[in-house]
């Protein structure tokens, strides 16, 4: 594996899920950005799947947490951790060079916080590290001509952040980040439970509910799904199920959707009017993880006026911009880029 492993590798660094593109394989790695630690000797004992595993059933001394948060790193050490072991993964441990590394980041964090995934891309075996915003490879992603003269308008849907952008001529134009993506609107369904039903969920529950009868939209009383959830009652503190409707998950995620819609909205305002009207003709499109939530491009259609549109496999978008950027280097770098 050293002699034949890539020189160039994409790592779609997400706050929920990573993946790693390699050029001409296509995504290689897709795992949960989740370290499980040691606090005993501070060694670090497993990452991603394995790591996930271990979310709500480790002893005291064991803790598995994530190490980005809304997208950044909240801790660099491990995040290293985990980089170093996606680039292993990849390349092997002997390698003959070190592979040109492309990292993903949102639109919205700050120079040190850029700074610090380079730093940290580079520590973990990068021969050299770019970043570059999570908006625009996603809209390489999805196939958005990005270094046209038109406007095109992008809304990224993480687990950490969701980014809405306009990009024309290989240039984001206007760009909105807000800190609200599918872990808030998790957090925001176990929340609701709590406070309705007096049963205490986890999160993995609070994401399967999302995908399983989660909507962005209300749904007509006799087109609502049920799903029956198992947790810990409040008060006594003894398991008990819950039967839950659609139209519960809904009313539990609206002021998280709010934020989107306030995210776009900005966006759209922004937006010179030449530029506008291109996205009024070709709409927006949807990538991210959260924009699998059912009804969601139906609900920010309602909201805006202009037209969205879901773009295939939302959650590759990202990782598959990567690999279109590595393989034309030359003609992204400029505009896109920053080499450190």
């Amino acid at each position: 594996m050293s002699i034949f492993s890539p020189s160039k590798i994409g790592i779609d660094l997400g706050t929920s899920n990573s993946l790693v593109f390699v050029p001409h394989q296509g995504i290689v790695v897709n795992e949960p950005s989740v370290v499980a630690i040691s606090l005993e000797d501070n060694v670090i004992l497993a990452v991603g799947s394995e790591a996930k595993d271990m979310i709500g059933r480790t002893p005291d001394t064991i803790v598995a947490h994530r190490p980005l948060r809304d997208g950044v790193i909240a801790d660099y050490r491990v995040t290293e951790a985990m980089i170093r072991y996606f680039i292993n993964k990849v390349t092997g441990r002997m390698r003959l060079r070190k592979p040109e590394v492309m990292v993903s980041v949102p639109a919205a964090i700050t120079s040190a916080e850029r700074r610090a995934v380079v730093q940290a891309s580079l520590k973990a075996g990068a021969g050299s590290a770019f970043v570059v915003n999570e908006p625009v490879l996603a809209a390489i992603g999805a196939g958005i001509p990005i270094n046209s003269p038109s406007g095109n308008m992008i809304v990224d849907i993480g687990g950490g952040t969701s980014e809405v952008a306009v990009i024309s001529l290989g240039g984001i134009v206007a760009v909105n980040s807000v800190r609200i993506g599918g872990n808030k609107i998790d957090q925001a369904i176990i929340t609701y439970i709590k406070d309705q039903h007096n049963l205490v969920i986890g999160e993995r529950t609070a994401e399967d509910i999302k995908i399983r009868i989660g909507s962005a939209v209300p749904q007509p009383k006799d087109k609502e799904d049920e799903y029956e959830i198992r947790g810990r009652d409040n008060i006594s503190g003894l398991p008990r199920n819950v039967t839950i409707k659609t139209n519960e998950i809904t009313l539990a995620i609206t002021n998280e959707l709010s934020e989107i819609i306030r995210a776009v909205k900005v966006v759209l305002r922004e937006t010179p009017p030449e530029l506008s009207a291109d996205v009024m003709d070709k709409g927006m499109i949807l990538s991210g993880g959260g924009a699998l939530l059912r009804n969601m491009d139906a609900l920010l259609s309602e909201a805006t006026g202009v037209p969205a549109y879901l773009t295939e496999d939302p959650l590759l978008c990202v990782a598959r911009g990567t690999g279109v950027a590595l393989e034309n280097l030359d003609v992204y770098k400029r505009s896109i880029m920053s080499k450190r």
